[in-house]
């Protein structure tokens, strides 16, 4: 290992590392990602006032712009939000890489939007804080 540097800089020195703006909550919910040309069904495995990650072996490059639809367990009303991706987790041959995936900030929310989505996680923070 002599002065070789690993393929991911350490958390430390990635951006956004330690911080973060909002606390994640992890969850598994269904997510449908839609560019101009790709189409992904996914699952979400964390959540945040200002992002998620989405778990995919076929993360979509950073700087891509994006479509989220998915629905909390027990909403009628999808949400219907755009994002970006800001980070991809990508899978590695002959590696262990438990958690492929990409991390997306949400963009462009409108007041709307943005009201519903605090309103989400902060009931889902709530609710898992008074069961404990």
């Amino acid at each position: 290992m002599s002065g070789e540097k690993s393929e991911r800089p350490a958390p430390s020195e990635r951006p956004g590392a330690d911080r973060r703006s909002a606390d994640r909550i992890d969850v598994v919910w269904s997510v449908d990602c839609e560019t101009e040309d790709t189409f992904l069904y996914a699952n979400i495995t964390n959540i945040s006032e200002v992002g998620i990650f989405v778990r995919t072996n076929e993360p979509l490059e950073v700087g891509t712009r994006v479509t989220l639809k998915f629905a909390p367990p027990g909403s009628h009303d999808p949400l219907v939000l755009t994002g970006q991706v800001q980070w991809v987790n990508p899978i590695r041959m002959l590696a262990s890489n438990p958690n492929p995936g990409m991390g997306i900030r949400f963009i462009d929310l409108t007041r709307d939007s943005r009201e519903h989505l605090v309103g989400v996680v902060r009931t889902i923070a709530y609710v898992r804080s008074s069961t404990n």
